[in-house]
């Protein structure tokens, strides 16, 4: 253990910064010493909220103010800026998903921190489930053989307002994309962690629900080819209602399938399915008493226990002297895939990843 305590600094005070905010004063060996937002009034009242000490409206502010990590919470199109400028200041980065909105501005971010020497960790804190962590132990230890055909569902409820109380979203300049960019992504993750490397996909996309608000799609659906020939699905809406959560599913050589649902979402994941040697174990899927339409707010705030634990592996492995568990690489198996469907859906082709 060390007896470094690092000094985290917030850059961007929405609704996602709870989380990381929270995640840090849980966790021995950190501090939040700074929050940044370009809203002054907003970045105050986030650090008097939760007695952070400093707050600055410009990430050269933030960055200059000693900090060891940053974590960016700010909109889709802006993680390459901030995160170029932590890798010029040496400072470490955690960023929320998408790493970016296109591929080589994910690259390039890449590339800075790897050529600066700083650590690139991306939030897919729901590989932290332990029924994830289950599922991935059981692939690497040949309990289900091989992984051969994977599905991936994604059944969400969203009103029209969480789009329109919010200018930037549902917009392809400020969003990157609809469904699949912001809430598909992480299980399009879990699919390729679980998976492996995507190397063609097939798909299309639409807007049912929210196509009078939104210039991106509500709905969508692909096929997914895989390195070693696996094959998956994905089906992913937020014009599901009420909402029926999302659902990742992975089948091996052996026959054996094992299948996690979020429901409702913001829950932890459960294994709702394991079969192996002629048998079938379940639990019961959508209960009766939960509530399926959860709001945002409810959402963000039962997934700070994973945000914390992914935040924790990135201390250690900063003590450690290794990369996080899932680093800015790791990170752009998701988006290709997610870029490949809109390339697809506009072209009616399949569309190679490699």
């Amino acid at each position: 253990m060390s007896d470094k305590i690092w000094k985290v600094g917030i850059i961007g005070c929405g609704a996602i910064s709870r989380n990381h905010i929270e995640a840090v004063q849980a966790i021995p060996g950190a501090e939040v010493s700074a929050v940044c937002d370009v809203d002054g009034a907003k970045a105050s009242e986030t650090a008097a909220k939760y007695g952070i000490s400093s707050s600055f409206t410009s990430v050269d502010e933030i960055l200059a103010s000693g900090v060891d990590i940053v974590a960016v919470c700010t909109p889709h199109p802006t993680h390459e800026t901030v995160v170029l400028a932590a890798a010029a200041a040496g400072v470490h980065v955690l960023c929320e998903k998408p790493i970016a909105i296109e591929f080589d501005s994910a690259q390039r971010m890449i590339d800075a921190c790897e050529s600066a020497g700083v650590q690139l960790g991306v939030l897919f804190q729901r590989r932290f489930w332990p029924a994830a962590q289950k599922m991935k132990k059981e692939l690497v230890d040949g309990s289900l053989g091989q992984p051969v055909m994977g599905q991936c569902t994604v059944a969400l409820y969203r009103e029209h307002s969480y789009y329109t109380a919010t200018p930037w979203r549902g917009t392809w300049a400020a969003d990157g994309g609809g469904v699949l960019m912001t809430q598909a992504i992480h299980y399009i993750d879990l699919l390729c962690w679980l998976l492996g490397e995507p190397v063609e996909v097939f798909g299309y996309t639409n807007s049912f629900k929210h196509g009078d608000n939104i210039e991106v799609e509500d709905s969508a659906v692909a096929t997914v080819r895989f390195e070693s020939g696996a094959l998956a699905t994905i089906s992913a809406t937020t014009a599901a209602e009420p909402a029926l959560g999302a659902q990742v599913q992975v089948m091996g050589t052996k026959g054996a399938t094992m299948t996690i649902l979020e429901f409702p979402e913001g829950t932890d994941g459960r294994l709702i399915v394991r079969s192996e040697n002629d048998t079938v174990e379940t639990t019961p899927s959508h209960p009766a008493d939960h509530y399926p339409n959860a709001d945002l707010s409810t959402i963000n705030g039962a997934l700070i226990p994973y945000h914390t634990a992914q935040i924790a592996d990135f201390i250690d492995a900063l003590n450690e002297g290794r990369p996080p568990l899932i680093t800015g690489r790791d990170a752009t198996r998701a988006l290709k895939v997610l870029l490949g469907v809109y390339e697809s859906a506009a072209t009616h082709q399949p569309v190679s990843l490699i």
